[in-house]
């Protein structure tokens, strides 16, 4: 039973520096930091075709758990990435990100469909909380870019 989300979120900075930051494995940490806890996650943009495999620990404190996430399609030109995760209990968990430019900076439209049986209801919750939480971190990490004249 696949259900989907989709979230929108708007940036006062540039599509390219919103880009930047959310194909930045290293931005992912910051983004999820108290909510996921990541262990062999490697550092750097994310690639088409990249495999990672991961483990992830809800808040940092349950235990960790097995996590695998594939970049299936990656467009700079576009700046869109869909990936294809699973494990931790989802079978299927396919993200879809895209940023576009805006009059008044950029915006994040982010599709994810997610069938993890009948938990399938408490993982979109989950991803509901997750998504929109990443949103004022990375407010956060562009304007310290910005302020350090890297926006």
């Amino acid at each position: 039973m696949t259900r989907s989300l989709h979230l929108t979120h708007d940036y006062p900075y540039s599509a390219s520096a919103v880009w930047h930051v959310a194909t930045d494995l290293d931005h992912l940490r910051a983004v999820t930091e108290g909510l996921l806890a990541f262990r062999h996650l490697p550092s750097g943009a994310i690639h088409e075709e990249q495999i990672l495999e991961v483990e992830v620990s809800l808040f940092g404190r349950l235990p960790f758990q097995p996590y695998r996430m594939v970049v299936e399609a990656l467009d700079p030109v576009d700046m869109s990435f869909q990936s294809d995760e699973q494990g931790a209990g989802v079978r299927v968990w396919r993200h879809h990100l895209q940023v576009v430019p805006t009059s008044e900076g950029s915006r994040i439209d982010e599709r994810i469909e997610i069938d993890a049986g009948l938990a399938t209801p408490l993982f979109m919750l989950w991803a509901r909380v997750m998504y929109r939480a990443r949103h004022k971190p990375r407010l956060r990490i562009l304007a310290a870019m910005a302020a350090e004249g890297a926006v």
